[in-house]
């Protein structure tokens, strides 16, 4: 998978996005408004950055997302992976589960994902 780059803040606005979308960039400059205190230009800034980044696409004063919630997931977990973990998800699981209390419903429910990409 190729690595998105996405910062905080960008994030921020990627979330109405993906709440949203497709939206109008009027629409999205009123939300961020609203809800992030960001001004017309900052929302402007922000999405030709993503937009030549390849995360979002505008046309037609229509901002729509090029990239899933979920891709930004697993790339964002990856480079945490690599860059934490010398790539060892192993590892990664292992310092995770050391310091976390999960319910009976909730270990389950890991076991079942383990065990579904279990290699034979």
């Amino acid at each position: 998978m190729e690595k998105i780059e996405i910062h905080e803040a960008e994030l921020r606005l990627m979330e109405l996005v993906w709440d949203n979308a497709p939206i109008r960039s009027t629409a999205l400059v009123r939300l961020a408004g609203e809800q992030l205190g960001w001004k017309k230009s900052t929302v402007f800034t922000v999405v030709k950055k993503l937009c030549s980044r390849g995360v979002l696409k505008s046309a037609d004063a229509v901002i729509t997302p090029l990239v899933t919630r979920e891709q930004l997931r697993l790339s964002e977990s990856r480079s945490l992976i690599d860059r934490l973990f010398n790539g060892s998800s192993r590892l990664f699981l292992t310092n995770f589960l050391a310091k976390e209390e999960f319910t009976a419903e909730e270990a389950a429910e890991l076991k079942e994902l383990i065990d579904r990409h279990t290699k034979s």
